[in-house]
């Protein structure tokens, strides 16, 4: 599943429960698992000598064998060396450890820059450089593994429709903030845990020295779905990571001509419907449920709703899902015109509201510019 660096250590899904850090993806990762085990090393070691001396003293000393104890008090000596041992320890371990922490927060120099914006429950990425990539990566395990109905997959919970994409020999910076509410960007084998908090920007960055998969987690309680929030990032090699971004490129290019197209036409209701339920199963789903009947008081049910059903509630259904209401996130960001226009299709069509009413992408733009 994921590919590390120098110290060619793979590390499988049945191992993420070991208690110790990786050696992870990168010089800094591995700098840092190497301090890790050098400050363990060193408490050990002081450990056992403490530990050691103590129980020696308890065996030798004791008062059955007749030991008396020694009669005296500030011996100056004494004190002198467990005042400067213990500081030359200090010393000797913060050297190390602040120099990898100034090397962690050094973003000087990077070639790509990212923007990570978190909000519930879900990650976007924008790539700086290359302002028409933009995109959001959401959960993209079944809701019938996470309902028990089917049985759960290797990477249960840590899989997304989107993985950011970043280029392998490259120093990549991440811009980190929130939508929201205080979020943390978390990849372990990047040493990169960052929180990401609302008019806040944090920075961090990695350089991934072999192509991989590497998989992470919001490690901020976020909110209700706060374990529905993962992180998938796939390293490409410099030739692949180009003809990514170029295609990239391409496809926003295409999807703005298309997004201009639907404006001038009419979808069928057929169409709506199909792609209405698509549009519902990835992003409506968790909160309104499959039947529609919600998750009541904080996530009120579509089916039989007046919002859903009344013709003159359009206009609002639209601006909720654009502007979000209450408990409900805005997806205005998320979703092209014609994805809203679907999905407020079907929400007014499906589990028996049956209005008739066919939602246009031209509708969602005169509510987006007000008219």
């Amino acid at each position: 599943m994921l590919a590390f660096s120098n110290s060619a250590i793979a590390t499988t899904a049945a191992e993420r429960s070991n208690l110790n850090l990786r050696p992870g993806a990168s010089d800094i990762s591995l700098e840092v698992y190497e301090l890790h085990m050098l400050m363990f090393w060193i408490c050990v070691v002081i450990g056992v000598i403490v530990f050691g001396v103590m129980f020696y003293s308890m065996v030798m000393h004791r008062k059955s064998a007749g030991a008396k104890a020694a009669n005296f008090h500030e011996n100056v000596k004494v004190e002198v060396l467990w005042t400067v041992i213990p500081f030359v320890i200090l010393i000797a371990m913060a050297w190390p450890a602040a120099k990898t922490l100034i090397a962690m927060e050094d973003t000087s120099e990077a070639e790509v820059t990212i923007l990570v914006t978190g909000s519930q429950w879900k990650w976007h990425y924008k790539y700086q450089d290359n302002p028409e990539v933009e995109f959001f990566s959401l959960l993209a395990t079944q809701q019938e593994q996470i309902q028990n109905k089917f049985t759960k997959g290797e990477n249960y919970l840590l899989e997304v429709d989107r993985p950011l994409v970043i280029p392998t020999g490259k120093k990549v910076r991440f811009l980190i903030t929130s939508d929201d509410v205080i979020h943390s960007w978390w990849v372990p084998d990047f040493a990169i845990k960052k929180d990401a908090i609302p008019g806040f920007i944090n920075e961090s960055w990695t350089n991934v020295n072999e192509p991989g998969i590497y998989r992470g987690q919001c490690a901020e309680l976020c909110g209700k779905d706060h374990g529905f929030m993962p992180i998938v990032v796939i390293a490409k090699g410099p030739a692949e990571y180009s003809a990514w971004l170029q295609e990239q490129e391409s496809a926003a290019r295409r999807a703005n001509e298309e997004e201009q197209r639907l404006l001038a036409m009419n979808m069928s209701m057929e169409a709506l419907m199909t792609q209405g339920k698509k549009v519902y199963d990835t992003a409506c789903i968790a909160c309104h449920q499959a039947n529609g009947g919600g998750l009541p008081p904080m996530f009120p049910a579509l089916k039989g709703s007046k919002i859903a059903i009344e013709k003159q509630n359009i206009p609002v259904h639209i601006d909720y899902i654009i502007n979000g209401k209450n408990n409900m996130p805005a997806f205005g960001k998320q979703l092209s015109m014609s994805e809203i226009a679907a999905v407020v299709t079907y929400e007014r069509n499906a589990w028996g509201n049956n209005t008739g009413d066919m939602v246009q992408a031209k509708d969602v733009n005169l509510v987006i510019n007000g008219k």
